[in-house]
């Protein structure tokens, strides 16, 4: 029988879960965002404090004022965060010059840990910024488009998909798939890859820790429960890299963002050189601040990183030497 992620963390952390009290009040979660003035006013300073930081990591064209106004428009869903984690998140996102906007990036709350994920928009952002590509195109079939997918056609006949612009989401259907595909420099079309539901759900159930965690603590909160469509649509696009040129700095997000599933520290896949002194010094803060707190342990997962999946052999090349 195949071991899945639930199983390893399962064992990892008892064996089971729990079986419900008679009678037992419900778990609540404190509401998301709810944060004393105290604590947003500690934060800001935190930030303030810390903005030479943050500046010197954004590249030139990411103006910090544009960062720093993304941030303290979530302090109050940050407030709860650890400093370490905190300051860990923002700094891995400045190094990839995204903004946590919500539409770039996000700087998620996973307990009391701030995460950085990418979306699907800062995938394309780092795609285009590499100049490897003339265009991205990504996106969901519904149940009332009109597609045909033929394998053996040449492009771009291999792929149609007739929409109808007039319906709402709703009218449209439930999302079946996702597709994604570029065109290069030379204007030749890559291959069509394809993420149907089915697909989504076992890339999440073998590979999404915080998922995992959520569906155990009964939470579920993860991502992966509150925008599926989103992280279907981002399964597809990262399933692209293998079959197009891939950049240092999109590697190094792929990594990032799946370190930050494992809970692991985020930073040192950030691209600049210099990421390896603040990486360090991150890390000595994160085990300071933290190494005292009570945290799940972590499940038995492979030791494959997981967003190696959607990279060749070509991409690993240069790191397939490196401790994860």
């Amino acid at each position: 029988m195949t071991e899945t992620l639930m199983d390893r963390v399962l064992a990892a952390t008892g064996g089971g879960r729990p079986a419900p009290e008679q009678n037992a009040a419900p778990q609540v979660e404190p509401p998301v965002g709810e944060a004393t003035p105290a604590q947003v006013d500690e934060v800001q300073e935190y930030l303030d404090k810390h903005g030479d930081k943050f500046r010197a990591s954004l590249p030139s064209h990411v103006p910090y004022e544009t960062f720093q106004a993304a941030v303290a428009a979530r302090l109050p869903r940050l407030a709860g965060c650890t400093p370490a984690s905190l300051r860990m998140a923002l700094l891995t996102c400045a190094r990839f010059g995204l903004v946590p906007d919500g539409y770039e990036a996000v700087i998620d709350v996973q307990g009391n840990k701030a995460v950085f994920i990418p979306t699907y928009k800062g995938y394309v952002r780092l795609m285009y910024r590499s100049g490897l590509v003339a265009s991205v195109h990504c996106g969901l079939v519904h149940e009332c488009d009109e597609w045909e997918v033929r394998p053996s056609a040449p492009a771009p006949d291999d792929f149609t998909l007739k929409t109808r612009p007039d319906l709402s989401d709703e009218e449209r259907g439930k999302a079946l798939f996702a597709y994604a595909f570029v065109v290069l420099k030379d204007g030749s079309r890559s291959q069509v890859v394809f993420v149907n539901r089915a697909k989504a759900g076992q890339l999440r159930d073998e590979w999404s820790y915080a998922y995992t965690l959520a569906e155990q603590s009964g939470r579920k909160d993860s991502f992966w429960h509150r925008d599926f469509d989103h992280m279907m649509l981002k399964s597809g696009l990262k399933a692209l890299f293998p079959w197009v040129p891939t950049s240092a700095e999109l590697v190094a997000l792929v990594e990032a963002e799946d370190a930050g599933e494992r809970g692991d520290v985020q930073i040192v896949h950030a691209p600049r050189p210099e990421a390896e002194a603040l990486a360090a010094e991150a890390e000595r803060a994160h085990r300071a601040a933290e190494g005292s707190q009570d945290a799940p342990a972590r499940p038995l997962v492979k030791r494959t990183a997981a967003g190696r999946r959607f990279l060749g052999k070509k991409q690993r090349g240069g790191r397939k030497n490196r401790e994860r």
